[in-house]
């Protein structure tokens, strides 16, 4: 026999998709909690890339095989397919908890490049026409953990799609034979995807998407003539059910209706204003100033310039001897003591304010006419 025209079949490749839905479900299953900030409500997406079709086999059915054995033909072959043109857009919800939902339309085209099996193909006339297929998809995506200002995702999905090889005509090496397809037909089709989602922050809801896609059918039933090139006439008919396999790379937008304004970067926070305290003690029933008293005032003082104070607070307070009424003026008498050394060091008087608590706010509770020491103060705090 002098022409091939079928390759033999490859079952390996039925089990690749469900290899990718394993995969898929795997790293579902391991995606962390932490999540990007989600697609919330309806949204449209586009893409356009590059399709690629792989070498497939014929696959003639018993009727153009038989024809072609009787006129001293083989039956394997492959027809390449050179790299082509990919679109999609779909309309989708997404459920804010990173599940979206969208449903698809798709559109590939890829020309024929050259063949197999049939040596001296390109010589005589070479291989022409095209494949094209369109269809509606469903697809259920995950958006993954966001990873710095990229989003990952992946999904699924599933439709039916039209598969339409349009003039397709290939010569025999003899230059003896030509093929025939211009049908299309319909199938079940299933899709993988993984994608990369980039926000640009200049419109709120508008993303750059990166996506790789994996799309299969059912193989589809196209009707095949092979004639004779010289008078016409038909030697097989039958129909051809080629492998039906395509993987694209596209770039495209999604843009999520409502979605809000990215959250503005926060100003850096103000500096603690640094808050400092100073304890005066006094002798009982007094409200001059010990040696030691001026020194702790002395410091406050300094402390009050150094980190340019503006506001100190000078509270006086008195021990449980004497009555309610003297230990209020008492303490009085010691925070103007106080208030007036600051202010003869140099602490601006209108910086100052001045609270006499009397005995309500002891260090140190005792019963009714204790002296104590600690509770004969003044406390000074520079804000």
């Amino acid at each position: 026999m002098t022409d091939a025209w079928i390759m033999p079949f490859d079952s390996t490749h039925r089990f690749r998709p469900l290899l990718g839905v394993a995969i898929f479900g795997a790293w579902l299953a391991a995606a962390p909690a932490a999540r990007a900030q989600f697609t919330e409500g309806f949204y449209i997406a586009g893409g356009a890339g590059f399709s690629l079709l792989p070498n497939t086999g014929l696959g003639l059915d018993s009727s153009a095989v038989t024809g072609l054995a009787r006129a001293g033909y083989g039956n394997e072959a492959t027809v390449g397919f050179a790299p082509g043109f990919a679109g999609v857009i779909s309309l989708g919800w997404g459920f804010g908890n990173g599940l979206r939902a969208e449903v698809e339309g798709t559109y590939r085209s890829n020309d024929t490049d050259g063949s197999s099996g049939v040596a001296g193909w390109a010589a005589n006339g070479g291989i022409s026409g095209r494949q094209e297929s369109w269809g509606v998809m469903a697809n259920l995506m995950v958006d993954l953990v966001q990873i710095g200002p990229v989003t990952p995702y992946v999904g699924v999905g599933a439709g039916y799609v039209t598969t339409d090889w349009a003039g397709v005509r290939g010569v025999s090496q003899n230059g003896a034979l030509r093929m025939t397809v211009d049908d299309s037909s319909g199938r079940f089709a299933y899709q993988i995807i993984a994608g990369l989602a980039f926000p640009l922050s200049f419109a709120p809801g508008l993303a750059l998407t990166a996506e790789y896609r994996f799309l299969a059918t059912l193989q589809p039933s196209l009707q095949v003539r092979f004639e004779n090139t010289a008078t016409g006439a038909a030697v097989a008919t039958g129909t051809a059910e080629p492998d039906s396999y395509n993987q694209s790379v596209m770039l495209g937008l999604r843009y999520a209706f409502g979605a809000a304004p990215a959250a503005a970067t926060p100003p850096p926070a103000a500096a603690p204003v640094q808050q400092r305290s100073f304890i005066v003690f006094f002798d009982w029933n007094r409200a001059d100033l010990t040696e030691r008293a001026r020194q702790i005032i002395a410091e406050a003082a300094q402390q009050s310039r150094t980190q340019r104070s503006t506001r100190v607070e000078v509270a006086g307070h008195a021990d449980r001897t004497g009555t309610v009424q003297y230990n209020q003026a008492l303490s009085r008498r010691r925070a103007e003591t106080v208030a007036a050394e600051l202010v003869r060091l140099g602490v601006p008087q209108e910086g100052i304010t001045i609270t006499a608590l009397g005995e309500s706010q002891p260090l140190v509770a005792t019963p009714d006419e204790t002296r104590e020491p600690q509770n004969r103060r003044v406390e000074i705090v520079l804000r």
